[in-house]
């Protein structure tokens, strides 16, 4: 613009490989929000590659789709019981010789564990509670239940509980607690929660916590369904995920062009992720059943592939944090783009991929840590026996860890390199002779400029 041009007059057509309209389209850009790929062929490229996708996931579900989980008789052990909520009427202190709480007679040696809490039971003070049943067609009947002063749950007048309800018991045996009833502290924090994003992320988290809702339903009433009707673990696990991936990223960030090179990225890796851990899983001779929990699922669906379910807890596992890392990538080069129009797809990857190592460096250390963070008490156990690292690392229960661990980071680190040149391809392919259609009163505007800077390079 010439010193002397008035500031509303329209702007002087550019010469071809010019940078003179840069500035122009790049204040435009801005004024509608995040820019978008509006080459036709683009568009067409990655709908050629998505549409296909979402009907496999679509046509997976419904193939896949569980009527319920099945039905079985209950064994009375762990989860696998009926329970009831009930309410704390009553504490009193009683000896625990009087009602022995110890179940036996103390041996005198309190060099071992079990001697040492035989003799406090039988020296201490028990409590003995009386607890009444709230729902259930028992509500209003109340037992009582003695409370030893080495359990870790102690019980005070008031308190809501959980009881186990066992039928064949004999009638004063039948009820029993086994938990603390949490809801009403965990409904305030999620209430909490649901607002701090709200008023921080307004639509955006509105939206979010729509997916979040959408996700839990996914895995509720087709996932974990699936998995007990007796399909492959892997294959429900992949259109679930799949699922979850497509209605997140979309309703989170739009049906965009930048949204679905996140989707693409996320994709690949998740494929990535997917042979990995089949690959090492089965090497490693990982059975899935390390614990009383998946013993449980074993013994009541005997026909359930339990590595195949580990696998898939991996694969679902991996998904949010993928989500970050691509969502995250993909805004960073189109950013870049907008600052720099003339930029061509190596430089926005080379700036891209810059911001992705830090991205790196924080995303694993955070998946390790929360990993580790869940073992602890596993590990603990281990410090205690005085256990080689080497022998730690050797054993199912940690190195079901590890695996998940590794595998987890290596599509995460993965993602980045993959998510961040299929975003510069994209962004830096998308510079159309024609443009968009121009409003009334508009006039055309050219081209951007910036191949023209790049010849001379």
């Amino acid at each position: 613009m010439s010193p002397t041009q008035h500031p509303s007059s329209p702007p002087p057509e550019p010469a071809p490989g010019s940078g003179a309209g840069t500035g122009h389209v790049h204040a435009h850009g801005h004024s509608h929000g995040p820019a978008a790929p509006v080459s036709k062929h683009l568009r067409k490229v990655i709908a050629a590659i998505l549409i296909p996708f979402a009907a496999a996931v679509l046509i997976g579900l419904a193939v896949l789709w569980p009527g319920g989980a099945p039905d079985h008789e209950r064994t009375g052990v762990g989860f696998d019981r009926q329970t009831q909520e009930a309410t704390v009427t009553e504490v009193v202190e009683v000896s625990c010789k009087d009602v022995n709480a110890s179940g036996g007679v103390p041996t005198g040696d309190t060099s071992t564990a079990e001697g040492s809490s035989a003799q406090q039971q039988a020296d201490g003070t028990c409590k003995k509670a009386t607890i009444r049943v709230d729902t259930g067609k028992d509500t209003g009947r109340t037992f009582t239940e003695i409370v030893q002063p080495d359990q870790s749950r102690q019980l005070s007048e008031g308190q809501e509980v959980v009881v186990a309800y066992e039928p064949s018991a004999p009638e004063d045996l039948q009820y029993s607690v086994t938990d603390v009833n949490r809801r009403l502290p965990l409904a305030l924090l999620a209430g909490i929660f649901a607002l701090a994003v709200v008023v921080v992320g307004r639509l955006r988290g509105l939206m979010a916590l729509v997916a979040l809702a959408v996700s839990f339903l996914v895995l509720t009433f087709f996932i974990l369904p699936a998995i007990l009707q007796g399909s492959n673990p892997l294959i429900v696990a992949v259109v679930g995920a799949s699922a979850i991936m497509l209605l997140a990223l979309y309703l989170c960030h739009g049906l965009s062009a930048r949204t679905s090179v996140a989707v693409l990225g996320t994709l690949i890796s998740l494929l990535l992720i997917g042979v990995l851990g089949s690959v090492f899983i089965g090497w490693a001779a990982l059975t899935g059943n390390t614990d009383d929990n998946t013993g449980l699922i074993h013994g009541l669906y005997p026909e359930i592939d339990m590595s195949g379910l580990l696998l898939a807890g991996v694969i679902i596992g991996s998904l949010g944090v993928l989500d970050d890392v691509t969502v995250t990538q993909t805004s960073a080069v189109w950013e870049l783009h907008e600052a720099n129009p003339s930029m061509g797809w190596r430089g926005l990857y080379r700036a891209g991929i810059r911001i992705g190592r830090d991205h790196i460096a924080s995303v694993v250390n955070t998946l390790v840590l929360a990993y580790a963070g869940a073992a602890l008490p596993l590990l603990l156990l281990f410090s205690i026996a005085q256990s080689g690292v080497g022998t730690v690392a050797n054993s199912e229960l940690v190195a079901e860890e590890i695996v998940r661990t590794l595998i987890g980071s290596i599509g995460l680190v993965a993602s980045v390199p993959v998510t961040t040149a299929l975003a510069a391809l994209v962004v830096s392919a998308d510079r159309p002779t024609g443009g968009r259609e121009p409003a009334q009163g508009e006039r055309p505007v050219a081209a951007r400029g910036g191949r023209g800077r790049r010849r001379k390079h």
